[in-house]
């Protein structure tokens, strides 16, 4: 919803108020930063296992520790630039 409705910021008319409280809210962000990171990360497992990769076990602990370790770091970064 948040990228869908990043198109009504760039318009030079009046901007409507739902889009400007979506893109205001810090929560939402890091919400966000997090749901990506382990998302894509997922899909990387899914794909490693696809091509024959038989220890998921691993997999899923690397998978989720090294989401832990980029969510960290990409709230800090944006904790700082905020």
């Amino acid at each position: 919803m948040k990228i869908f409705s990043s198109y009504f910021l760039y318009t030079k008319d009046k901007k409507p108020d739902w889009a400007l409280g979506i893109h205001r809210n810090p929560v939402l962000d890091i919400l966000i930063l997090v749901l990506f990171t382990f998302h894509s990360l997922y899909g990387l497992r899914t794909i490693a296992i696809d091509l024959g990769y038989r220890k998921e076990k691993q997999l899923f602990w690397l998978s989720n520790v090294l989401g832990c370790a980029i969510a960290a770091t990409l709230i800090f970064i944006y904790a700082r630039v905020a």
